[in-house]
C-alpha cells in the first residue's frame, strides 16, 4: 500500500512539472542517490477532443432543421422541421469523435532502491539520450515543482 501512495504522489508531481531541460540552470532542493531496482516502460493515451465539437452539434441542428423544412405543409412542416433538427443533431453529436485525436505519452518507470535502504517509484517523460536498465546507479533530483531521476557514471 505504501509503495502506491509513493507511486500516486511522484507520478502526481512529475506529470505537473515542467518540461526537464539538462542545458537549463535550476535549483535543488535534495539529491538523493540510489541503485535501479526495475524499469518499465510504458504509454498513456490521452483522447483530446476538439475544441469546437458544441458548434458541430449546432451546425448539424440547423442543417437538419433546414432539410426538414422542405417536407410538408402547415403544421406538418412545423413537425418536420423539428424533427429534422433533433436528428441532425443527433448524427453530429454521434459523429464527434471524428474531431478526437489521442495524445501519446511515453513514459519510464524507476524504481529505486536509495543509499539509505529505501524504495521510491518515480515516473518521468522518456529522454532518448538517458535510457535506463536495472541496476544502474542513479540520482533523484527533488525540485519545488517536481523530481527528476538521472543516471550517474561512476
Amino acid at each position: 500500500m505504501r509503495k502506491w501512495l509513493w507511486f500516486v504522489l511522484l507520478f502526481t508531481c512529475v506529470s505537473q512539472a515542467a518540461p526537464y531541460n539538462r542545458n537549463q540552470a535550476r535549483p535543488v532542493n535534495q539529491v538523493v542517490f540510489g541503485q535501479l531496482e526495475t524499469v518499465r516502460y510504458i504509454t498513456q493515451q490521452q483522447v483530446v477532443n476538439s475544441e469546437h465539437n458544441g458548434w458541430q452539434t449546432l451546425l448539424g441542428a440547423v442543417v437538419g432543421g433546414l432539410i426538414g423544412n422542405q417536407f410538408g405543409g402547415g403544421h406538418g412542416r412545423e413537425v418536420a422541421t423539428t424533427v429534422g433538427a433533433l436528428a441532425g443533431a443527433g448524427v453530429a453529436y454521434q459523429n464527434q469523435h471524428i474531431g478526437q485525436s489521442i495524445r501519446q505519452y511515453k513514459l519510464v518507470e524507476l524504481l529505486i532502491k536509495t543509499d539509505d535502504g529505501k524504495l521510491v517509484d518515480v515516473i518521468q517523460d522518456i529522454d532518448p539520450n538517458m535510457l535506463f536498465q536495472s541496476g544502474d546507479n542513479v540520482r533523484i533530483l527533488y525540485f519545488d515543482e517536481g523530481v527528476r531521476v538521472d543516471r550517474t557514471y561512476p
